[in-house]
């Protein structure tokens, strides 16, 4: 039985929830996709769905995830003006920078991502 550590990841996009936006995205996305914001969901999402690779990640690592759009991470964190996307650790319900958007940036596919996770998440074992 898979028993999730007591921390959990909060990935947040560059992108705002409902939608419009999320139609807005994706035609973004498929028209210009070098000026699209969100590189973390250029990593994790194809056009249309979540990359199969990125679920069976998600399934497998110890770690409790959730992930918020901006406009949700200043709606339930009161956070706002940072740099996004980024990964955050919660720790009893704080929320402190893991990965930056400066982090993210460079990397070029979801195996990367998923190996710099795997690599961060050692680190703080």
């Amino acid at each position: 039985m898979n028993t999730k550590s007591r921390h959990k990841l909060v990935f947040v996009y560059n992108a705002d929830s409902g939608l419009f936006n999320t139609v807005t995205d994706v035609a973004h996305k498929i028209i210009s996709p070098r000026t699209y914001s969100c590189d973390l969901c250029s990593l994790t999402h194809g056009y249309f769905k979540v990359r199969d690779t990125w679920v069976k990640f998600l399934q497998a690592i110890d770690v409790e995830c959730e992930f918020l759009h901006r406009d949700e991470l200043f709606e339930k964190y009161a956070i706002a003006d940072v740099d996004l996307p980024q990964i955050y650790k919660n720790i009893n319900g704080k929320l402190e920078s893991w990965i930056s958007k400066n982090e993210i940036e460079p990397l070029s596919s979801v195996d990367e991502l998923i190996a710099f996770i795997k690599q961060k998440l050692a680190e703080t074992k």
